[in-house]
C-alpha cells in the first residue's frame, strides 16, 4: 500500500506498508535510490513480517522541495513514517549512505530492536571529511554529472561480476537527478558525527557487506557495542540487487540471530 507522511521540515515522505505482523522490517535505501531498491526483499519476507520501504526526502516519490538538508532531518523522515508503524518491534535496515541515518534514528525509537546495516559503516574510524567529498565527489559532480556517474563511480560501485543490468538501471535512475540534488542528498553523510552516534546504540547491529573492500571489525567494536557482519561475496555495493536470492538468505538469518538475542 502507498501511503505518505509529513516530516518535520513539511516534506511529503513516501512510503509502502505491505504484509502482517507485531515484527516490521523498514527498509531504508542510499543514494539516489528508492523503494524499488527493496522489492526483491518485499516478495521474500512479506509473509513473515511487515515491510515498510522509505523513500527519503529527495528520493523516489517523495518531496524534492528540502531545503534543510542535514543527517537529523533523514533521520526525522525515518522516525515520521515509523510513527505511524502499529508493529510492536522494528528491525532497521539501511544501505549505503542511510545507514548512518537508521543509526540516528534509532536513539530515539524505542521500538527499535535490531539495524541491519547494508555495506555500509565498514569502519568508524575512516570518513571522508566534507573538503575530501567536495574534492573526489562533489566537484566532478557539478563539472559533468553525467561523466561521472558513467566513467568515476561505477570504479567504486560495481565489480566485475555486478550484473550489466543493474549497472544500467542504477545509473539511469542516478541520471534522473540535477547535480544539485545529487550533492545535496549526499553532503549530510560527511557533515554528521557517525562515532557519537553509534556509541549510544543498545540494539545489536548486524552488516551485510560486500567483500569488494574490508570490514574493520575491531573499529567498529569500539563505537557499536553489539557489532558484527556478514561478508557476500563477488558483488558490489548493491548485494540486495546483485544477489538478492542470498541476500535475502543472510539477512533472514541475521534477523533470526537478533531477535533471539532480545
Amino acid at each position: 500500500m502507498e501511503k505518505y507522511s509529513r516530516s518535520t521540515d513539511k516534506v511529503n515522505i513516501h512510503y509502502t506498508e505491505t504484509g502482517n505482523g507485531n515484527i516490521a522490517l523498514v527498509f531504508v535505501h542510499g543514494w539516489l535510490g528508492n523503494t524499488n531498491w527493496w522489492n526483491d526483499q518485499e516478495k521474500y519476507f512479506n509473509d513473515k513480517y511487515k515491510i515498510v520501504r522509505i523513500d527519503l526526502g529527495g528520493h523516489g516519490r517523495s518531496d524534492k522541495s528540502r531545503q534543510n538538508w542535514t543527517s537529523k532531518q533523514y533521520a526525522d523522515d525515518i522516525k515520521t513514517v515509523v510513527q505511524h508503524i502499529k508493529s510492536s518491534e522494528i528491525i532497521l535496515v539501511g544501505h549505503s549512505m542511510s545507514g548512518a541515518y537508521v543509526v540516528e534514528a534509532s536513539i530515539d525509537i524505542p521500538k527499535i530492536k535490531a539495524i541491519i546495516l547494508v555495506d555500509t559503516l565498514r569502519d568508524l574510524e575512516q570518513n571522508l571529511t566534507t573538503e575530501q567529498a567536495e574534492e573526489f565527489m562533489f566537484s566532478h559532480y557539478r563539472t559533468d554529472f553525467k561523466s561521472a556517474v558513467e566513467n568515476i563511480l561505477p570504479q567504486y560501485l560495481f565489480v566485475e561480476k555486478t550484473p550489466e543490468k543493474i549497472k544500467k538501471q542504477l545509473q539511469n535512475e542516478f541520471l534522473q537527478n540535477e547535480p544539485d540534488l545529487a550533492i545535496n542528498t549526499l553532503r549530510p553523510l560527511y557533515e554528521m558525527d557517525i562515532q557519537k552516534f553509534a556509541q549510544q546504540i543498545n540494539v545489536p547491529v548486524r552488516a551485510i557487506n560486500s567483500d569488494a573492500a574490508p570490514t574493520n571489525m575491531e573499529s567498529n567494536t569500539k563505537y557499536f557495542k553489539n557489532y558484527n557482519y556478514k561478508v557476500i561475496s563477488d558483488t558490489g555495493h548493491y548485494p540486495m540487487l546483485e544477489k538478492p536470492n542470498e541476500f535475502n538468505l543472510i539477512l533472514d538469518k541475521l534477523i533470526d540471530e537478533t531477535l533471539a538475542n532480545n
